[in-house]
């Protein structure tokens, strides 16, 4: 995370309630609304602010929800997209701050890194910390990264770094992460996925990610979208829950969101070893198998024994 001499740290005695963030999130879609003070959107730098909340244990109802919908087999610890979850509330409200540069809607979500330095337990209770980077040049825009930190005590035993893209006027020298390891299409599929039109509704009900592009088609199509989309942390989550059975106790995965689901669909997945590394991905299936909507990695990692430093 950014030098912490000069981060301002807020700690919060709960987490924060996802509507009314939603609610000014979509009030600066309304022209001119972003040049009120109290609403994002303003332009400008991102503030050097970090969210913390302590003391976080899951609750294992909500957990179980989350792992049917995602296809995550019941176990004593955490599905390992579960961590964001419990972050997003965290994510909305350091993005709703009057100070923000950008609106959450709109924003693309164009890339997640996952490192699990040890499985968590489902009654195990959690600090998180969130905060965004700098904006940063891409070639479709400006991107900046919301970095989560969850630890059991003084150790860190997963974190996150989501990348989001604002749209516009780009540097096209700027890296853009196309680079990143893509499985060969030749590859043979060992699943295919039938999604239905609900899946939004029901993945949004579960991480209370209720952005109105999964939602439904009548709230996605003013957002540029002809029906709802799948989330992508959803495919992440799925793609994963197909690999768990390979997955070690520690694990790196990153991957980038290619093109959205549109709902209902059928994709397929497909996953491949190199080494001790695996790539995979999630396609159109049959005339549209082009269509690459993520594509992925998991590596292993050494789990973390050394403790951090307290948070200053």
């Amino acid at each position: 995370m950014a030098n912490a001499s000069k981060t301002q740290t807020r700690k919060l005695t709960g987490a924060p309630s996802i509507l009314p963030l939603y609610g000014k999130a979509a009030a600066t879609m309304v022209p001119g609304a972003s040049l009120l003070p109290f609403l994002p959107g303003g332009g400008g730098e991102i503030p050097d602010v970090r969210l913390e909340l302590e003391g976080v244990v899951p609750d294992p109802d909500a957990v179980a929800a989350f792992a049917r919908v995602c296809g995550f087999a019941l176990r004593g610890h955490l599905p390992p997209t579960y961590p964001h979850v419990l972050a997003f509330p965290l994510h909305m409200a350091l993005m709703s701050e009057g100070s923000f540069p950008f609106g959450a809607v709109g924003l693309v979500h164009i890339a997640n890194e996952i490192t699990q330095h040890r499985r968590l337990g489902v009654d195990e209770a959690l600090d998180l910390r969130v905060q965004a980077t700098k904006v940063k040049p891409h070639p479709k825009g400006r991107a900046f990264d919301v970095v989560t930190e969850v630890r059991v005590g003084r150790r860190i035993a997963w974190e996150s770094t989501s990348t989001f893209l604002r749209r516009g006027q780009g540097d096209p020298g700027a890296a853009s992460g196309e680079a990143f390891p893509i499985l060969d299409e030749d590859t043979p599929a060992s699943a295919t996925w039938v999604l239905d039109g609900g899946l939004g509704r029901r993945y949004g009900g579960v991480s209370g990610d209720r952005n109105p592009i999964h939602m439904h088609s009548l709230t996605a199509k003013p957002l540029g979208f002809p029906s709802a989309i799948a989330h992508g942390m959803w495919t992440k989550a799925r793609a994963l829950a197909a690999l768990e059975p390979r997955l070690p106790d520690a694990f790196a995965v990153d991957v980038r969101f290619r093109r959205p689901i549109l709902l209902p669909a059928k994709v397929e997945f497909a996953g491949q070893d190199e080494g001790e590394e695996i790539d995979f991905t999630v396609r159109g299936r049959g005339e549209k198998r082009g269509n690459r909507h993520l594509d992925g990695r998991v590596a292993p990692v050494a789990a973390k024994t050394s403790p951090k430093g307290k948070a200053k």
